[in-house]
């Protein structure tokens, strides 16, 4: 099978985000909320499942390759932003989300709960943009 689209996301991104998989980073990036979470709070499963990932990251950039859109905004220049200057609100000015960006730097990521949101949603506000742009 061809595959038509570029790639969203990529191993070497889902690997070196792996290596903090203890804390649901990878997952985050693979647009897994839920199973982040649940690694944030348990390291990873105990470490068990955190090892475990390092066989199913082909997978899980497979899979988010069909889910998420292509397009201008970069989803893994976005999540280095997120994960690195979340509280500056630096990637919402990368996605032109300058308000939001503003109010971020102002309030330290609105207190952290705001980066803690972005790290949930940041892969499905960027396909919207993405999407929207093609439109």
């Amino acid at each position: 099978m061809v595959h038509s689209q570029r790639q969203t996301h990529t191993p070497v991104m889902g690997y070196i985000l792996w290596i903090f998989g203890f804390l649901g980073a990878h997952r985050f990036y693979y647009g897994k909320p839920i199973s982040g979470t649940i690694y944030f709070f348990t390291l990873g499963l105990f470490f068990i499942g955190w090892l475990v990932d390092l066989f199913l990251i082909p997978s899980m950039n497979r899979d988010a390759d069909i889910r998420f859109h292509e397009g201008a905004i970069d989803y893994n220049l976005s999540w280095v932003l997120l994960t690195f200057l979340g509280l500056l609100g630096i990637h919402r000015f990368y996605m032109g989300k300058w308000i939001s960006g503003i109010i971020y730097l102002l309030t330290g990521g609105i207190c952290g709960l705001g980066v803690i949101y972005d790290f949930w949603t940041l892969n499905d506000q960027i396909s919207l943009l993405n999407g929207s742009v093609r439109s």
